[in-house]
């Protein structure tokens, strides 16, 4: 009698298990039947743009068309010049792209290289660095996706990273 009512209450066990895991199925499809329904159904929001400085830039901080993206490599062999020209053309809304070591160390004069064949944007880096513009020569290469490389010469001090340097360090 004992192993007839074991019996049976592992079937009504089974019974009830199969049942409850088959609620459970139905309650999760029904969950993702709404949310799917509930996505379709919503308006996507759109990208919001905010003025600044009379130019649109997206809320996310990514450089706009107009930002020219530029690569900064040391030509003049002395540690640390890179950062310095990094820093100041981000400053100046340039988007340093990559920084790194010319192929030599011994440029004498800083050069800006123009990489897509608008040479308006080059001699734009240019000026603000006050590299003078017959040292903004053209090096077109599409594989790049550069619009210019500055290389820092052995010039460097005279440029503005370090006039603008050296005018806010004689300030009290």
């Amino acid at each position: 009698m004992s192993e007839a009512n074991s019996s049976e209450f592992v079937s009504k066990l089974k019974h009830y298990s199969i049942n409850l895991l088959i609620v459970i199925t139905a309650v999760t499809t029904v969950y993702l039947f709404y949310n799917l329904f509930k996505r379709l159904t919503t308006p996507q929001t759109e990208i919001r743009t905010e003025q600044v400085n009379d130019s649109t830039t997206l809320l996310t901080k990514q450089p706009s068309g107009s930002t020219l993206q530029i690569d900064v490599q040391n030509g003049c062999g002395v540690s640390g010049i890179a950062d310095k020209f990094t820093e100041y053309l981000r400053s100046k809304g340039f988007d340093v792209v990559e920084m790194g070591n010319f192929s030599t160390q011994d440029i004498k004069t800083t050069m800006v290289i123009d990489r897509t064949g608008n040479e308006k944007n080059a001699k734009r880096v240019a000026q603000s660095l006050g590299v003078s513009e017959k040292y903004v020569i053209q090096q077109i290469n599409k594989n790049y996706f550069l619009d210019a490389t500055v290389v820092i010469g052995k010039d460097y001090e005279e440029l503005n990273p370090f006039r603008h340097q050296d005018k806010s360090q004689t300030k009290p």
